[in-house]
């Protein structure tokens, strides 16, 4: 029986799923989406993360209005999110925090401080 937390990462980037896979699946069990209708379709699946590592600048539905409706569905509100992402200004790592997220993370992002959230 597998008994590693769930993390799932959202990013329209194969390469930065790739990357954030290798650096985090020896110590979990690691999801994937490339897009927000996906990640909130295994948010809302039988076995949801315990964690979400959320990139902002997707096609279709954003980062942000990902977060929006997690926060908002009392199923799933209690998953903390991290975004991950190219965004710098503080504008927009207040949006995040406003929105709900526990850390926010920008891209490029480096290894010890992913590890350390």
């Amino acid at each position: 029986m597998d008994n590693k937390n769930r993390i799932l990462i959202v990013d329209d980037e194969r390469q930065n799923i790739k990357v954030l896979t290798e650096l985090l699946r020896g110590d979990y069990k690691i999801m994937a989406a490339k897009n927000g209708e996906q990640a909130l379709n295994a948010v809302k699946g039988d076995n949801p993360p315990d964690l979400i590592l959320l990139d902002i600048m997707m096609p279709g539905i954003d980062g942000y209005e990902v977060c929006r409706k997690i926060k908002s569905d009392c199923h799933c509100m209690h998953i903390p999110v991290i975004f991950v992402s190219a965004l710098d200004a503080s504008d927009d790592e207040s949006l995040g925090f406003e929105l709900g997220a526990v850390d926010y993370i920008t891209k490029p992002f480096k290894p010890v401080i992913v590890k350390a959230c």
